[in-house]
């Protein structure tokens, strides 16, 4: 971890106006920066796909970049800062806020200001699959499923409370698939409701990938949920909150630097909230891929 100089700097601000929390003012947040030596030129977009190409085109104006969203917004920034090598501030705007939990960031706007005119920087790991990035898990079964339900009027309207009952609701209709995990521990043919493969910490609100994961370990942690009575899955919600899920018979659990995930049919792959690819998949760990603002 390191601190940046304490000259002025110049930060893209890239805002998401459809993140849950997208249309709070954001004066109060550009005077803190300000104060601290921190001089903010906002652009709100309309599609994440502008994100990256963005910070890609505009890296000679700005010495970093906070991204203004969710768990999705920040992710449609990673192949941008990952180009570019700009350290990335986050002020947590979305539902789940989840890279912002791991990393330790304050949800309140002023504060996630404060940890990026401190300066401490933070070298993260990124996961990628079939060539797309993801900080937090990249999953297919359940995840998918999950993904095209919770609406963003739902995310607006329930907001963390609406990943569990999406959850819950899912769960009750889902149907297992079988899939091949191949690693460099071997293969496993699997019969399963989900299979989630993380980099980060915390997915889905607060839900854990593991209890000793960390975004700075170098490695990827895939579980695979091998429920026979689907009912089961509300029973293992605590553990799940407390990633120790895999001490349930029904979860099968890996660590890995890379997975190749084998599906009989094509399958959809959910990354950060998104769907962006399909099995068959090969993930793999970036290690220390990314600089991120991060409380000291």
């Amino acid at each position: 971890m390191s601190a940046v100089p304490s000259a002025r700097r110049r930060a893209l601000m890239l805002v998401n106006p459809n993140a849950r929390r997208g249309s709070e003012a954001l004066a109060p947040v550009i005077e803190r920066l300000a104060k601290g030596g921190v001089d903010a030129v906002v652009e709100r977009f309309e599609t994440p796909d502008e994100v990256s190409a963005d910070i890609a085109r505009r890296r000679h104006e700005a010495d970093l970049v906070i991204v203004c969203g969710g768990d999705g917004t920040i992710n449609s920034a990673a192949k941008g800062i990952l180009e570019t090598g700009l350290p990335m501030g986050i002020m947590p705007m979305g539902t789940a806020n989840d890279l912002a939990r791991t990393l330790g960031i304050p949800n309140g706007l002023l504060q996630a200001a404060d940890v990026i005119v401190a300066g401490n920087i933070s070298r993260v790991d990124l996961g990628e699959v079939n060539g797309h990035p993801f900080f937090n898990v990249a999953s297919l079964g359940l995840s998918v499923d999950l993904a095209r339900g919770l609406t963003p009027e739902a995310k607006r309207r329930w907001g963390k409370l609406g990943y569990a009952l999406a959850a819950l609701k899912v769960a009750m209709r889902a149907k297992p698939f079988r899939a091949e995990i191949i690693s460099n521990t071997g293969h496993e043919r699997v019969k399963t409701l989900q299979i989630a493969v993380g980099n980060g910490v915390h997915y889905g609100g607060g839900t854990m990938i593991h209890a000793d994961a960390t975004i700075e370990d170098g490695h990827l942690d895939l579980y695979s949920l091998e429920l026979k009575n689907v009912w089961k899955f509300g029973l293992m919600l605590g553990a799940f909150r407390r990633g120790e899920h895999g001490l349930w018979d029904e979860v099968r659990t890996a660590k890995s630097t890379e997975f190749d995930i084998r599906t009989d049919e094509p399958m959809p792959i959910n990354t950060d909230g998104d769907l962006v690819t399909q099995t068959p998949a090969h993930f793999l760990i970036r290690p220390d891929a990314i600089s991120v603002f991060s409380p000291g």
